[in-house]
Parts: structure tokens; sequence; C-alpha cells
């Protein structure tokens, strides 16, 4: 039974800290799936919504620590009463979302691992099991260092823990997993090979045939059958290829200018989701990075959510010398996890991205 309790305890205790570790270097992604989680069409709990960062700081940092405390013995009955009370929780939320549909991504590894909620499910009720073994043999999780060391190694891992987030918080995800990360093209990530698998689907038909309704399922062909059509439903039994990037677009309210600016030489993005939440001392540091970009020949433009009243409101409040241009609230905190955040391409490849903390770094 030691055995298999040292066993589990390195299991759980890895995965815990891999999987807090991946969503601490960017809380403020995993906020935005609390965010998605909390909503009316999920769990319905929106006065949670305005919490989310805190809650997903506090999240992330408990399950790192957890992992730490179970690696090095600190407080067993402790930790492993808040890894079953945990894991109970997230099994719940994966159920829920995979059976109801409702979230797509779980959000576990963040953007590092993608799973599907009845993986993600899977994933937990494993956990679930390891952790009921660690609950029935807690006796034999024991401290690898004296009691002042065990404690002294804990505490240094949680605060730790809190300097990281707040340091990527402050500045931007140490390790950038997205599409958008620095090196990566936006046009070749939305694009689609010609050889690239198609999806596999089934079309099912509904006629009336003599009065009679008659169910027929095809591959996507139109049935050669005498009737009169009634309905019919498409299912995806395979999907094909997707890429990375879906919905990225620069837009007016007439055009969409996405390709004119990604064949830009020297482009400088200034990203807000949301203007009217923008930070004003990042919306001050843009004004001047802006007029030092296009006095080295860059184009400088903005990309936001927010209405054409908010945007000319920025652009007077703060004398900004460009014009803000429309993108998906949800694309935009992707491409960058701040408000604002600048981001430099040269013909639609990332060459630079920062936080408004760190607009100084820019070099043009």
């Amino acid at each position: 039974m030691r055995i298999v309790v040292n066993i589990c305890r390195i299991l759980v205790g890895a995965l815990f800290i891999f999987s807090g570790f991946i969503k601490l270097n960017d809380p403020l992604g995993f906020s935005y799936k609390l965010q998605e989680y909390f909503s009316y069409d999920v769990l319905n709990l929106p006065f949670l919504e305005p919490y989310a960062l805190i809650i997903s700081v506090l999240v992330v940092v408990f399950e790192v620590v957890l992992g730490i405390f179970l690696l090095i013995g600190y407080k067993p009955k402790f930790t492993v009463w808040s890894l079953l009370g945990m894991i109970v929780f997230f099994t719940f939320l994966t159920f829920y979302s995979a059976y109801f549909d409702k979230v797509k991504d779980c959000g576990c590894f963040g953007d590092a691992i993608k799973l599907t909620p009845w993986e993600s499910f899977t994933k937990d009720v494993i956990l679930l099991v390891l952790i009921l073994v660690l609950f029935f043999g807690v006796r034999y999780i024991k401290p690898i260092f004296n009691r002042l060391n065990t404690t002294i190694v804990a505490l240094l891992g949680f605060i730790a823990c809190l300097w990281f987030a707040y340091h990527v918080l402050m500045h931007l995800p140490s390790i950038d997993f997205r599409a958008y990360k620095i090196g990566s093209n936006i046009k070749e990530n939305m694009s689609i090979p010609e050889d690239a698998k198609k999806p596999v689907m089934e079309w099912t038909w509904v006629f009336n045939v003599n009065g009679e309704e008659k169910e027929i399922i095809t591959d996507g062909s139109y049935p050669t059958v005498d009737g009169e059509l009634i309905s019919y439903e498409t299912e995806i039994i395979e999907p094909g290829y997707e890429p990375k990037i879906l919905d990225f677009s620069i837009e007016t309210t007439e055009e969409n200018m996405t390709d004119k600016f990604l064949e830009k030489d020297k482009l400088v993005m200034v990203v807000s989701y949301n203007l009217e939440s923008t930070e004003a001392e990042g919306m001050a540091k843009v004004k001047a990075m802006a007029q030092e970009a296009q006095k080295n020949g860059y184009t400088v433009i903005g990309l936001s959510a927010s209405g054409d009243d908010v945007k000319q409101k920025i652009k007077s409040d703060y004398s900004l010398d460009f014009d803000f241009y429309l993108c998906d609230e949800k694309v935009l905190k992707t491409i960058v996890r701040a408000n604002p955040g600048i981001v430099v391409l040269e013909k639609g490849t990332i060459t630079q991205k920062v936080h408004w903390n760190d607009i100084d770094d820019l070099e043009f």
C-alpha cells in the first residue's frame, strides 16, 4: 500500500503542479475561461464575473501549492482533503460542461494542451481515483525533509507562485502558447492548405413520402426520393482541418481591411478589447509610442471591439494620431493579455508584442 500511495503521490503532485503552472503563466486567460463558466449560458452565476481574475489567481496558486505540499509531504491531511475538494468540484464542472455541451474547451491546461470537455472529465475521474487512494492511505504520506525545512520549502513555494502571478499580470505570459506568439504569421495561421483534411459530415433528410415521414441519411448528397422535403439536419462525424486562427479581422463599418494591413512592411497594432476599461496610464504611453513609430515609417492602427463613439472619444481624450478599427473582443483578448497591448508586425508576422507596462522596450 505504501508503494501505491507514493506512486499516486508523485503522479497527482506532478500533474497539479504542471496544470497549475500552465494556468499561472496566464491567469488573465484563465479568468476569461472562468467568466465563460460564470455566464448565464453555463452556470448562471454572472455576479461572479467581476471577480473572475481574483478567483483565477487564487485557484491556480492553490493548485500549484497543493502539488508542492503533496510532493514534500507538508500537512498531509490538509493537503489531501484540499485536493479531494478541488477535484470533486472540477469533476462536477467538467461533467456539467461536457454533458450539456456548454464549454468547448475546459481550460485545464490553458492554451498549451487543448482537451475536449469529455476528455477533461475523463482526466478528472482518473485524478479522483488517484486522490481517493491518497485519502485512504494518508498515513503513508511522510515529509521528505525535517519539519522546519518542509515548512520553509512550502512557504517559499507559496511566495514564488504569488510573485510569478503578479509578474505575468504586469507584463505578459512568460511562455506564449497561442497562435499570436512572436514569430507567427497571422495570414499563414488563417489559411487552409489545399490538401487539408475535409470534415466527415452526416446529413439526415426527412421526406414526406405518400403521407408518411421517411428518414434518409447521406454524406451530403441530395437523396433521390419521390417525396416532399420536410427538414434536414447535419452532424460532424469527424472534424476536418481547422486553421489556428479563425476570426481575426481588421474592419470598418463598410470594408474589410485585413489583407491590406497584413501586407504592410511596418505595422503597429494598439490592441484594446474594450476602450472603456482600458488603462489610462497605458493609453497615455501609447501616444508617445505611436509618434515614435510613425517617425520611423510604421503605420499605426488601433483594434477594438468598442463602438465608434467610444473610439472617437478615446482618440480625442488622448490626442491619438491614428484610427481604431473593429475586431472581435474574444480575438483581441487572445492576441495580447493586456488592455492596451502593442503588437508589431512585418507583412503579417509578429515581431514584437508587449504589455503597456513595457512599451519602452519596443524597438523601431
